[in-house]
């Protein structure tokens, strides 16, 4: 399993004087043998669209959480302030939790990994900033960076929200990633 990489022109993008706005697009698999590579995309990323699964979410959260944690308190993500888009992907199904319900989980997650990690010695701790206010209960709007909540459904195509996104954070005409982690072992396209 390797990260993938392509460049892609929105579906509803115009062209301006004959040009067409490509988006570099690196997708880096939750697997945890695929983590440290995207390591090596943070650096140039202009924005990255974190994607947790709305059907699987309660057993992966404590997992997601973590792993979204690492992103947001990573210094490549802090000092160059990457917007992350926290996707809740086949919200579709009548069986998906809501982007509402995802992200007060992760909030939650979040909260008790501050605790934990903030009590352990900073020798020990990995990560290069820590995120929250201290004496207030963790949120996204706490983040050094802005983090959104979005719902999609790759199945469907309902990627509206993604494709607005990328289009708010990504500037024109530059050759630019974004990291598109994804929490099943396997890839899942969006087709945009």
């Amino acid at each position: 399993m390797e990260p993938n990489e392509g460049t892609f022109v929105l579906h509803t993008e115009n062209t301006k004087k004959g040009k067409i706005n490509h988006v570099h697009l690196v997708d880096v698999p939750g697997h945890s043998r695929l983590r440290p590579k995207l390591e090596e995309f943070l650096p140039q990323a202009a924005a990255i669209v974190f994607v947790v699964d709305a059907l699987e979410f309660l057993p992966n959260c404590r997992a997601a959480s973590e792993y979204l944690y690492d992103i947001l308190t990573n210094a490549n993500v802090v000092k160059n302030k990457i917007s992350v888009l926290l996707c809740c992907n086949k919200t579709d199904k009548l069986t998906a939790h809501t982007k509402e319900f995802i992200r007060k989980q992760m909030e939650k997650e979040i909260e008790k990994l501050r605790a934990s990690r903030s009590a352990v010695s900073t020798a020990d701790i990995a990560n290069d900033f820590s995120i929250g206010i201290e004496g207030e209960v963790f949120s996204f709007s706490h983040c050094y960076n802005k983090v959104t909540v979005a719902e999609a459904s790759g199945l469907t195509g309902e990627t509206v929200q993604i494709q607005d996104f990328i289009r708010e954070y990504i500037k024109p005409l530059a050759q630019t990633c974004i990291n598109r982690l994804n929490l099943r072992l396997d890839s899942y396209a969006f087709g945009l």
